[in-house]
């Protein structure tokens, strides 16, 4: 597999992940990771952040230890005391990620915040949980949508009946936590499509049979002291559910 490198430098990999491959290696897959892949020609190549395996989009990697502990720092920058002007916190440089989701139902508002811990599921060891029945240890968890857009499609076969609602979102997580967009969005009550794992009832509409989360744009500071924004383009199943 190829993957599209969307920016280098002597430091810093931006690249264009597909969706459908893990990031690191798993002990319970051999399959050929990310980082299997780039450490062919980057041999000190690190992970600094992870996308889940059927998410795709845009991802950093880090081209020596540096780089790696540089680029850390503006992804545990805090959440809070949030100043948007270029994305400083606390007076600590923080990276800004966005991405486009589609969710299952129309979202009421056109806007909105979820401030929300997340912990353990008790009943899969795969699954976190916001809210009411998490167990463990709770995690502070931000997540900020916005509606892009309000749409119905054709319900798959053998459903019948008027379309099927669905919202297609920006999503920016303020929190790095563990599948943080897919378990809020199943807080709010609208799952993303194509979730095996916390949407696992609902079949996806014509036309997706992927996980329709997407990290489109991702904005980091290099080596350098330069601001830089890595955006990927929205996925063309995407697109034609869309239109």
């Amino acid at each position: 597999m190829k993957i599209k490198i969307l920016y280098e430098d002597l430091n810093i990999l931006a690249i264009d992940k597909p969706s459908g491959i893990l990031v690191h290696p798993d002990q319970r897959s051999k399959e050929k990771t990310v980082l299997d892949l780039f450490l062919k020609k980057y041999t000190k190549v690190e992970i600094i952040h992870r996308l889940d395996k059927e998410t795709s989009g845009v991802m950093l990697l880090a081209k020596n230890k540096k780089a790696y502990e540089f680029l850390k720092k503006q992804f545990s920058a805090p959440a809070l005391g949030l100043k948007t002007k270029r994305g400083l916190v606390d007076g600590q440089y923080r990276i800004n990620k966005v991405y486009v989701a589609i969710v299952n139902g129309w979202v009421k508002n056109d806007r909105g915040i979820i401030n929300k811990p997340i912990g353990r599921s008790p009943k899969d060891f795969r699954r976190h949980l916001a809210g009411r029945g998490a167990r463990g240890e709770m995690r502070e968890a931000i997540t900020e949508y916005k509606v892009l857009k309000r749409f119905t499609s054709p319900r798959p076969s053998p459903y019948k009946g008027e379309g099927a609602k669905f919202t297609y979102l920006e999503v920016k997580p303020k929190t790095g936590r563990t599948h943080q967009i897919r378990v809020h969005m199943k807080y709010l009550n609208h799952p993303i499509v194509c979730d095996s794992l916390y949407n696992p009832d609902v079949p996806c509409p014509k036309g997706i049979s992927r996980l329709a989360l997407h990290a489109k744009s991702i904005e980091f500071k290099n080596l350098k002291g330069k601001a830089v924004k890595v955006e990927s383009s929205v996925p063309k199943e995407f697109a034609k559910i869309l239109t």
